[in-house]
């Protein structure tokens, strides 16, 4: 007869996120931190240096903990990943700010940080999205095994896991597709195992697209090579940043109008440049 083991489901993610606000809470950032904050972005200018850098990173360190806390609830990357990952885009703002702009350094920093982790986990992350409760269900599932292989002494049978879990059969064996399937079969991937042969899928089905979409990024690198550097900086932190306009004109201290402006004059000399290439 086999045993019906109950396991109460547990949201991991709610106990890590309350663990780690307990561990690391965020100070508010003062007008004397701001100040501090310009005048040492003003030093690292004249002068760069690790010390000047890593004083800045950890003055606004709160800034990467802020944007760790909100993707920590959507993603399941421990939370010292998701740290190190934004501290490598601050220190890309701190790079990349320029003090005589005279925007606030805190709007710039969350774009480059909220930038890092976004890739970071799109890298890391599955290209089809796999529905939160089949996660969880796999998740639960593997400790479940463990529990089972210990009392049973034997790898347990779908059936005997499906009942642990509190699910059907028909409803595991879903989850266990779902989650087998979550990623595409990478175009590298060998057609054969033998060594002698080292044909990948890519060789074996050629993509005609491929090598337009290549030429079609290289004419528009060449394209926006056109544009004032203003309307340009505009142009990429819409399309290539994917910020809204209202949080471009926010970070660089302007009215939303004169970005729209901004954004269809560059769009109408990209337009004409691209066009006159083709001809």
């Amino acid at each position: 007869m086999t045993q019906t083991i109950t396991v109460e489901p547990k949201n991991l993610a709610v106990v890590a996120d309350n663990q780690r606000n307990a561990e690391s809470k965020i100070r508010e950032f003062s007008a004397e931190d701001k100040s501090t904050t310009l005048e040492l972005l003003k030093a690292y200018r004249l002068s760069p240096s690790a010390k000047v850098r890593n004083q800045l990173v950890k003055l606004n360190i709160g800034l990467v903990k802020k944007e760790v806390s909100y993707w920590i609830n959507q993603a399941s990357e421990a939370y010292e990943d998701l740290l190190q990952v934004g501290s490598i885009g601050l220190m890309g703002a701190i790079e990349r700010f320029e003090v005589n702009r005279g925007y606030a350094f805190s709007s710039f920093a969350v774009r480059y940080i909220r930038g890092e982790i976004q890739h970071y986990l799109r890298d890391k992350s599955s290209t089809l999205r796999v529905p939160r409760r089949c996660l969880e269900l796999h998740q639960q599932a593997i400790k479940v095994a463990q529990q089972l292989r210990s009392e049973l002494k034997r790898e347990p049978s779908p059936q005997e896991l499906a009942n642990a879990l509190g699910v059907s059969l028909v409803e595991w064996q879903e989850v266990k597709l779902a989650y087998q399937n979550r990623c595409p079969l990478s175009l590298d991937a060998p057609v054969r195992s033998d060594e002698d042969c080292s044909a990948c899928l890519a060789e074996m089905v050629p993509d005609p697209r491929l090598q337009g979409l290549q030429d079609d990024h290289i004419r528009l690198q060449q394209a926006l090579t056109h544009l004032e550097s203003r309307t340009r900086e505009i142009v990429e932190f819409v399309f290539l940043e994917d910020l809204t306009q209202r949080e471009v004109a926010k970070m660089l201290g302007v009215s939303a109008v004169t970005i729209s402006r901004q954004v269809k004059k560059g769009l109408t000399i990209l337009k004409c440049v691209m066009a006159a290439e083709a001809c």
